[in-house]
């Protein structure tokens, strides 16, 4: 299988008005950049285009201060759909993505969307986001830095600018390379612009220290922690369905929080964040971690402060307008 790294440049409004409507990306692609990787993570191919601009035709000032390119260039270029097809022949048949970050394939698919081109998959795209696994494989923390701190940290020679597509995707491949560990390779991610269909398709994972579940959609905010298989707070480890310590709870009605007790393994905390796809269903995506008693208990303290702080908040004082 090959890795392809990708990377990819945008233009927006003139104006910086960020209004999505339901048949305009809020940005246009205007440049695709990518680098090939076999299956030994060595460099076989590269692709650079640019994307001849049919939505936003003057330049934003903060995209062309950033990557330096003008209207008159991007001219030249081919529009999106020839771009795309030579991108996805070149690509082949057998890949997975890598990005930094994990914006550019929820870009890419808005934009093949406002084109009606064949989408990239009808479910969630298993990808590897370099900056995740710079960060937690390399850094040992959540905080994400930036490419250009990756490149200093690793002492790699920059000998191409930054802030272009195929720049970026080469100096991510470069980082890649240096992360090919399997215990960091672990940590894949999931591009859900499309989300699972049923019950079939919901994403069930193990990564060292944590579980992922990814729902199929639902109609309203209030079916999905209705779910079942939502709701539940099982141990993943030996799959027994644990009695709830702490009941789930949220301040702002899409992130919820809950502590179980598995009588082998310990505690477990579950974070489950409601989110709203692309066609507009709601789903979750919800974590499980085993924690100590200690923090379970200081958890416990920081949620009932929050449930005090925002009765009175709520709560109407006497002579208030």
């Amino acid at each position: 299988m090959n890795i392809i790294v990708l990377d990819l440049e945008w233009n927006q409004n003139s104006l910086g008005k960020k209004e999505r409507s339901s048949d305009k990306p809020v940005f246009e692609i205007i440049e695709i950049g990518a680098v090939k990787l076999n299956e030994n993570y060595e460099m076989t191919g590269k692709f650079s285009q640019l994307v001849k601009p049919q939505i936003y035709h003057t330049m934003h000032k903060i995209t062309a201060d950033l990557i330096h390119l003008q209207m008159k260039e991007l001219k030249k270029g081919k529009d999106f759909p020839t771009v795309m097809k030579e991108f996805l022949e070149w690509c082949g048949k057998d890949y997975i993505f890598a990005t930094w970050g994990p914006l550019d394939l929820l870009e890419l698919q808005r934009n093949i969307k406002y084109y009606n081109l064949e989408p990239l998959s009808d479910r969630p795209i298993k990808f590897y986001d370099v900056q995740k696994l710079f960060s937690l494989g390399i850094m040992k923390e959540k905080t994400r830095k930036t490419l250009e701190f990756a490149i200093d940290y690793f002492k790699i020679e920059k000998d191409i600018p930054f802030h272009r597509a195929f720049s970026d995707a080469y100096y991510t491949a470069k980082v890649f390379e240096r992360l090919t560990n399997p215990d960091i390779l672990q940590f894949v991610s999931f591009d859900t612009f499309h989300i699972p269909k049923d019950k079939k398709e919901e994403i069930k994972i193990s990564f060292p220290g944590y579980f992922k579940y990814i729902s199929r959609g639902f109609d309203t905010k209030s079916e999905v922690m209705e779910d079942r298989e939502v709701a539940s707070t099982k141990c993943y480890l030996c799959h027994r369905n644990l009695k709830k310590k702490i009941k789930w709870n949220s301040s702002n009605g899409k992130n919820y929080n809950s502590i179980s007790y598995c009588d082998v393994h310990g505690y477990i905390k579950y974070k489950c964040r409601i989110k709203k796809s692309e066609n507009g269903k709601y789903y979750a995506v919800k974590t499980s971690k085993f924690i100590t008693e200690e923090k379970m208990i200081k958890l416990q303290e920081e949620w009932n402060k929050g449930k005090e702080e925002k009765k009175i908040k709520n709560m109407k004082l006497p002579n208030q307008k």
